[in-house]
């Protein structure tokens, strides 16, 4: 039997990746019938642009359920008669209700080289660990998160002092290109995919602004990658000094040796270094305390010529 010619589409999206990749999509002239987004949260550092703006412009419906997963939603979306769904950076797992619905399957925008680093906040997680790859991929959707066979993937390189907000705009780049570069085959449904090998990789849940906290116990290197984890836009890594929470919002990483045998944080010749435990050390880049920014003369006021951690 003649397989169906997927032209039609509903898209799961949120975030930047959402947006460069339903623009791929409209560029090749998929027919997006529908977009399922997400309402901006007021209480979230919200600086990525608009799904729903760009869907608006190109006249397509649009959508923000609370969970699309609800029997309205699905049936509502069923109505679309989808060939393909696509969910790029969407927030919501799709039950096997709506995943039942498109004719020639479903298929994800993953920040990470799968099957490595599957689950939330796969940026974030690269940096923590120190990685120097990462990549964007694309696969096909199933109940399990980020399980199902892999259509094609991007690698990007991470280098030493890039933080989470460089790399995502690495992972952006590359997940237009892979999906680019997939469109073609998955149009005419004449693409291979590869099935993931689960064992293989490793799985990390989100994180929480609290988990910025410094342990002063870990290496330079540890506590360097730490702090690009999560600097702006991101919360940013903290400490606690005479009671009062110290933010640590960039560093710098010259694989330096320190000058003491205590963790410190200090200013030498107009840089602010911390000794870690290891006996190498880190430029701080920028400290913040009380919401304002912490240069020599306000830290020097504040702790002394040195603050012992």
């Amino acid at each position: 039997m003649e397989s169906v010619t997927p032209r039609s589409a509903v898209v799961f999206a949120y975030h930047q990746v959402g947006v460069r990749c339903l623009s791929a999509l409209l560029a090749q002239g998929v027919d997006v019938r529908l977009v399922v987004t997400h309402q901006d949260n007021p209480n979230e550092n919200v600086w990525w642009e608009s799904v729903a703006e760009l869907a608006g412009r190109a006249g397509i419906p649009v959508i923000t359920p609370e969970d699309p997963n609800t029997p309205e939603v699905v049936e509502q979306i069923r109505t679309c008669e989808p060939d393909l769904f696509f969910s790029f950076y969407y927030r919501h797992m799709l039950k096997a209700d709506l995943l039942s619905i498109p004719r020639q399957g479903a298929y994800n925008m993953h920040g990470s080289l799968l099957p490595h680093y599957r689950g939330r906040v796969p940026v974030n997680w690269a940096i923590v660990h120190g990685e120097t790859q990462s990549g964007a991929s694309l696969h096909r959707m199933e109940i399990k998160p980020d399980a199902g066979d892999l259509v094609d993937q991007q690698a990007v390189t991470i280098l030493p002092n890039d933080t989470a907000l460089d790399l995502f705009s690495k992972l952006v780049c590359a997940a237009e290109t892979v999906l680019s570069r997939s469109l073609p085959g998955l149009m005419k449904d004449s693409f291979k995919a590869t099935p993931m090998d689960l064992r293989a990789g490793s799985y990390f849940g989100g994180r929480r602004p609290e988990d910025g906290r410094v342990d002063w116990s870990r290496s330079a290197w540890q506590i360097h990658n730490l702090i690009r984890a999560v600097a702006p836009p991101y919360p940013g890594a903290f400490t606690h000094a005479d009671g009062k929470k110290l933010l640590l919002m960039g560093s710098y990483w010259r694989n330096e040796t320190g000058k003491g045998d205590n963790t410190r944080l200090y200013w030498e010749a107009g840089r602010c270094y911390a000794d870690c435990a290891d006996g190498k050390r880190i430029e701080l880049t920028r400290l913040e305390l009380d919401g304002e920014v912490l240069d020599e003369s306000a830290f020097t006021q504040q702790f002394g010529k040195e603050l012992k951690l």
